[in-house]
C-alpha cells in the first residue's frame, strides 16, 4: 500500500472511532444491559431515590469528577437496614408509588415525600456509610427541601464505587437530541401564598424524673387550632406545623368525665401502654369542671367588638361573625345585656348596652354591620372597655368578645401596652374572649395573645356548624367562668417513672416554683368544660403502680381572690395492661394528640403511620359520636394530602 493510501485509511478510521465515541443517545435509549424493570421501580426526577443501575448510562459530555454528597444532600441508606428498621409490628404500612419520569417536572407534596419510600422496595440500593434511624430523621428536612427545590442531582442515576462501600456519586445521563416534552402535570396540593401568622412553640422534650419530678403548666380550654387545621385539610391543604397546638386538638373533644361530687373540679386519670411504641406508656390527666345550668348561672354583660375592616368582607368573615352573634343573642336571658361597637371603617358605639329582653333591637344592630376601611384595633378596644364598665357588676360575668380575623394594626398604643391594659381589666373582673374568622390573612398569634391576657377563650369559627357548637351547644362554657388562673402540677413517683414528656402545652409552661405564686397568670375554665393533658412516660423495671400525684390550684372567677389547692392521687387500678382495656375516652384523646403530633412533624411521632393511627381511632370512636368519626375522616384526608413523617417515608 502506498504511503498516501495508508494515510487516507488511517484518517477514515479515526473519523469512525470519533463518531462512535460521541454518539448522542436518542430520548429513551438505554444500553442493552440496563435493567429496565428496576429503573421503572425507582423513578428519578419525581423525587424518588435511584438504586445503582446494572450499567451506568453513558454521557455525551465528559463525566464530571466523582463527588461526595454535601451535608445538606439526602442521606441514602442500605436497603437491608431500611427494611430491617421498619420490619416490625409498628412499621409503616403506606404504599407509595413512584415513576420513572426524568423530565424534571415540579413535585407535588406527596411525591416529594415519596422519595425515600422506594428505599425499602428496591432489590439493590445505594451503598453508603450506614446511618442510624435518628440520623435519617434529622436529615429528613434537608431531603424535603432538596426535592421540593427540584435539585438536579436527585434526577441523576447513581453509581457506586467498586466494592459497594463509601460515598455514592452521580453520573449524569446523556442529554436528549431534542428537548423532551413535559408530561401533563398531575394534580397536586398547592399551598397558597398567605399573610397568616402563627407561632411555633417547639416540642416538649423528655425529662428524667430523678432530675425533675414536677411538671407544671397552665390549663387551656381553647380549641382554635383544631378548627383551623380542619378547615385547611377540608380545603385541600395541610395546616402549617406552627398552627398545630396539640392540647387544642385534645380539648376539642368532650370525654364525658363524671362531674365533681364537691367543689368546682374532679380529676380523672388513666394510663395505658402506647399502642405504637413499645416501652412507652401514656398517662391521661382529665379535669372536669362543674356545670352550672342556664337558670343558675349569674347574669352576663357582653360587649361585642366587631372588626368591620375591609379585610372582613368575605363570606367566611363578617357575614359568619354576624350569624354567630345572632346565635349567641338567642340563647341569652332577659337579665343579660349586650352592647355592640366596631372598629375599622369607623370606631363607633353601634348599640348601647341593651337588655336581652329586647332581642329585636340587638339583632337589628348586628344585621346593619357592613365592612370597609381601616382603623387601629386599640381604639376599638378602648371603646369596648368603656361600654363594659358601664354595665359592670361584681359577681356577674362581664366580658368583651372580639370578632376579627386579627389582621389589624395596633395604632399609636404599643402591643405590649395594649396587652398589659387587657390584663389589668381582667384582674378587675372584665374578661376578653377572641373569636377568629377567615383564612389567607388570619393572625392566630394576635388572637391567642389577646384571649390569654384577657382571661378568656380563643375560638376559631370555620363554618356555621362550629358557630352552633360554640354559641349554642356550649354556650355556658363559652360565657360563664367557674375558675380562673387554673394551674396543674403533676409530681411523678420516682419508684415508678423513669422519664416523662408532656404532650403539648408548650406555650403554657409554668416554672415549678411558681405553682403557688398567684401573681403568675394561668388559664380559665368555663362551666362544664373538661380539660385533658397526656404524658408520654417510660416506666422503670419493676415499677410501682402509683404513677403520680396531681395538684390543682385555682382562683374563683371575678377580681383577684385567694387561691384554692387540691391534690389527687393516681390509683393503681387505673394502669391498664393493654390499650384495648383502656376507656374509649383515653384512646380518642391519644388519637387526637398523635394526629396533631404527626401534623406538626414532632420527632416523637416520626415512626407512627397515619394510616394505622386512623384504624386505631376508628376502633376507639364512641358509638354515634360525630366528632370522633370526623377525626378519623380528617386523618384519612391528611394522608391523601401527603402528610409525612418517617413512617410514611420508609
Amino acid at each position: 500500500m502506498s504511503r498516501q493510501a495508508t494515510f487516507l485509511f488511517l484518517a477514515f478510521g479515526s473519523l469512525v472511532i470519533a463518531s462512535c465515541t460521541h454518539k448522542v443517545m436518542e430520548p429513551g435509549e438505554l444500553p442493552e444491559s440496563t435493567d429496565l424493570e428496576s429503573l421503572d421501580e425507582v423513578g428519578g426526577a419525581d423525587g424518588s431515590l435511584i438504586p445503582e443501575l446494572t450499567t451506568a448510562v453513558p454521557s455525551a459530555d465528559p463525566a464530571p469528577a466523582a463527588t461526595t454528597p454535601t451535608p445538606d444532600a439526602p442521606i441514602l441508606v442500605e436497603a437491608e437496614e431500611a427494611a430491617g428498621d421498619c420490619d416490625d409490628e409498628f412499621g409503616a404500612i403506606a404504599d407509595v408509588e413512584t415513576s420513572a419520569d426524568y423530565s424534571g417536572r415540579e413535585l407535588s407534596r406527596s411525591e416529594g415525600k415519596a422519595s425515600a419510600a422506594s428505599m425499602s422496595a428496591g432489590p439493590s440500593l445505594l451503598a453508603v456509610a450506614s446511618r442510624s434511624k435518628k440520623d435519617r430523621r434529622q436529615d429528613n428536612g434537608s431531603l424535603d427541601s432538596m426535592v421540593a427545590g427540584g435539585s438536579a442531582s436527585m434526577a441523576q442515576p447513581v453509581a457506586t464505587p467498586t466494592g459497594g462501600q463509601g460515598a455514592a456519586y452521580y453520573v449524569p445521563p446523556a442529554p436528549p437530541a431534542e428537548p423532551a416534552p413535559k408530561p401533563e402535570p398531575e394534580p397536586e396540593v398547592v399551598q397558597q401564598s398567605t399573610t397568616e401568622d402563627y407561632t411555633d412553640h417547639g416540642v416538649n422534650p423528655f425529662t428524667i424524673v430523678t432530675q425533675d419530678a414536677l411538671s407544671t403548666f397552665s390549663i387551656d380550654v381553647d380549641t382554635a387550632s383544631y378548627s383551623i387545621a380542619r378547615r385547611k385539610i377540608e380545603g385541600g391543604s395541610l395546616p402549617p406545623s406552627a398552627a398545630v397546638r396539640v392540647e387544642e386538638f385534645v380539648n376539642y373533644f368532650d370525654y364525658d368525665y363524671p362531674e365533681p361530687s364537691s367543689g368546682p373540679f374532679a380529676v380523672h386519670m388513666e394510663a395505658m401502654p402506647d399502642p405504637f411504641r413499645p416501652g412507652h406508656h401514656v398517662l391521661r390527666v382529665g379535669v372536669q369542671g362543674d356545670e352550672i345550668s342556664r337558670s343558675e348561672r349569674p347574669p352576663v354583660h357582653l360587649t361585642f367588638l366587631a372588626d368591620v375592616s375591609g379585610s372582613m368582607s368575605s363570606g367566611d368573615k363578617l357575614p359568619l361573625a354576624k350569624e354567630s352573634m345572632h346565635m349567641l343573642v338567642d340563647g341569652l336571658r332577659e337579665d343579660d345585656t349586650v352592647g355592640l361597637c366596631t372598629y375599622a371603617g369607623r370606631v363607633a358605639r353601634v348599640l348601647e348596652p341593651t337588655s336581652a329582653a329586647n332581642k329585636r333591637a340587638i339583632h337589628d344592630a348586628i344585621e346593619a354591620l357592613n365592612s370597609g376601611g381601616s382603623t387601629a384595633m386599640s381604639s376599638g378596644i378602648d371603646i369596648a372597655y368603656d361600654m363594659a364598665w358601664e354595665t359592670f357588676q361584681e359577681g356577674h360575668e362581664n366580658r368583651v368578645i372580639i370578632m376579627s380575623d386579627g389582621d389589624a394594626n395596633v395604632g399609636n398604643t404599643s402591643w405590649e401596652t395594649m396587652l398589659s391594659n387587657i390584663k389589668g381589666y381582667a384582674d378587675r373582673g372584665v374578661t376578653v374572649s377572641t373569636i377568629g374568622f377567615g383564612m389567607g390573612n388570619y393572625k392566630d398569634t394576635l388572637m391567642e395573645q389577646l384571649s390569654n391576657n384577657g382571661d378568656g377563650n380563643n375560638y376559631y369559627i370555620d363554618d356555621q356548624a362550629q358557630a352552633q357548637r360554640v354559641f349554642v351547644e356550649e354556650l355556658g362554657g363559652t360565657l360563664v367562668t367557674i375558675a380562673r388562673d387554673v394551674k396543674i402540677q403533676v409530681e411523678f413517683n420516682t419508684d415508678s417513672v423513669y422519664s416523662y414528656r408532656l404532650i403539648g402545652y408548650e406555650n403554657r409552661d409554668i416554672a415549678d416554683v411558681d405553682f403557688r405564686n398567684d401573681r403568675v397568670d394561668a388559664g380559665e375554665v368555663g362551666s362544664g368544660h373538661n380539660v385533658t393533658a397526656l404524658y408520654d412516660v417510660i416506666l422503670r423495671d419493676g415499677y410501682a403502680r402509683e404513677l403520680a400525684t396531681v395538684r390543682l390550684r385555682w382562683e374563683a372567677p371575678g377580681a383577684d381572690k385567694a387561691a384554692t389547692e387540691k391534690a389527687f392521687r393516681f390509683s393503681h387500678s387505673a394502669l391498664k395492661e393493654t390499650s384495648y382495656l383502656t376507656s374509649r375516652a383515653t384512646r380518642v384523646a391519644y388519637s387526637s394528640a398523635t394526629f396533631a403530633e404527626i401534623l406538626r412533624h414532632s420527632p416523637h411521632a416520626a415512626e407512627i403511620s397515619l394510616e394505622r393511627l386512623a384504624k386505631f381511632a376508628t376502633q376507639a370512636a364512641r358509638s354515634g359520636n360525630k366528632d370522633d368519626m370526623e377525626l378519623v375522616e380528617l386523618m384519612r384526608k391528611a394522608a391523601d394530602l401527603g402528610v409525612q413523617n418517617v413512617a410514611s417515608v420508609y
